[in-house]
């Protein structure tokens, strides 16, 4: 168990990465940028996950994840007045989980808390959440490769570069670490 909340963390730690290089990338109003006007903007995304982050990670040992506080149908509502703010508030999401996870130990993952009244282990807490928060970094990833088109920077192994990336893999001896360990 100790090496799924390393592991976990990590997982973390590399969708956030994923995000943080993809706000390097766009200016505000690529940022703002609603493709329709049935879809959410990237800022708009990034609101909705930090509100998520803060209601789930907030005292979630002892507290339903769905706060009384929380306003989620606000979160799809554009209040950012710049890019600074964005990722402010991108950052205050991401730490108010590493907060909660980051001390947990191997007696903790079977305990059980509750999300909107459903019971869930915190090991299951975990996983919904990390898939919940890859889902959303994946959209703004992908609104951010569309966005810039050809001038995007690539966020993992570019096309073409498959036999190269390969390559140095194997160039290297067998040993046991995190996939992240090298982005």
């Amino acid at each position: 168990m100790k090496s799924y909340l390393t592991s976990i963390i990590k997982q973390f730690q590399y969708y956030k990465t994923l995000g943080d290089k993809t706000f390097k990338q766009l200016t505000f109003d690529e940022l703002q940028n609603e493709i329709d006007e049935n879809s959410n903007s990237i800022s708009i995304i990034t609101k909705h996950l930090v509100g998520n982050m803060l209601s789930r990670w907030t005292n979630f040992l002892t507290e339903d994840g769905e706060k009384t506080w929380r306003q989620r149908d606000l979160e799809f509502h554009n209040t950012f007045e710049n890019k600074e703010e964005v990722i402010s508030y991108w950052n205050k999401g991401w730490q108010c989980l590493f907060e909660a996870i980051e001390p947990l130990e191997n007696k903790d993952l079977e305990q059980i808390i509750y999300i909107r009244n459903q019971g869930h282990t915190v090991i299951e807490a975990i996983n919904r959440q990390l898939a919940h928060y890859s889902y959303h970094v994946g959209q703004i990833v992908f609104l951010g490769k569309l966005l810039k088109g050809k001038d995007w920077e690539s966020l993992s192994i570019p096309k073409g570069d498959s036999s190269k990336y390969n390559k140095d893999k194997f160039s290297k001896e067998k040993s046991r670490r995190h996939f992240t360990d090298d982005v």
